[in-house]
């Protein structure tokens, strides 16, 4: 069962920090994290009890030599040439997990879309708009922050694209 609390205390993670300072309004959603459980976001809808199109997972790409960050429902996959494309790019790749980790600073399960080490160009499923709050990892496997679709688009610069797909 997830636990609810409202914003974090100090020594949040970067993301939450980055929320925090931002003056953003977020909910901090944590579960216990099960580390044989097939699919990080899956878990995190079904221990939150959320829907999984309102759960995003964060996925690093290569685009044409470029990190990328991909925002898409836990549902469905990355489409990886609707990504390129969106980005104005010819090819995109899944990037090696480490590349990802060393880049964001996150661990691959916990990568979030706020508070990179490095900030990275940010496509955000459109479906997202349809939501008024969406679920994205706060940086650490077992923990989600829930805000609107627009304040994760504006914290994160993103563009809104279709790079999901069911």
């Amino acid at each position: 069962m997830a636990k609810k609390q409202k914003k974090t205390q100090a020594g949040g993670t970067p993301a939450t920090v980055a929320l925090t300072t931002a003056g953003t309004a977020f909910t901090v959603h944590s579960y216990d994290h099960d580390p044989s459980h097939p699919s990080y976001g899956q878990e995190a809808a079904e221990a939150m009890g959320v829907s999984p199109d309102r759960v995003f997972k964060t996925l690093v790409a290569d685009v044409d030599g470029e990190l990328t960050v991909a925002v898409v429902p836990v549902a469905g996959t990355l489409d990886l040439k609707a990504l390129a494309t969106a980005v104005g790019g010819k090819r995109a790749t899944m990037a090696d997990p480490a590349a990802a980790e060393r880049t964001t600073g996150y661990v691959r399960g916990g990568i979030s879309p706020l508070g990179q080490r490095k900030r990275l160009r940010t496509v955000l499923d459109d479906s997202a708009s349809a939501h008024p709050t969406i679920c994205v990892s706060a940086g650490r496997r077992g923990l989600e922050v829930e805000l609107s679709p627009a304040d994760l688009a504006a914290l994160t610069s993103a563009t809104l694209a279709p790079i999901g797909r069911e």
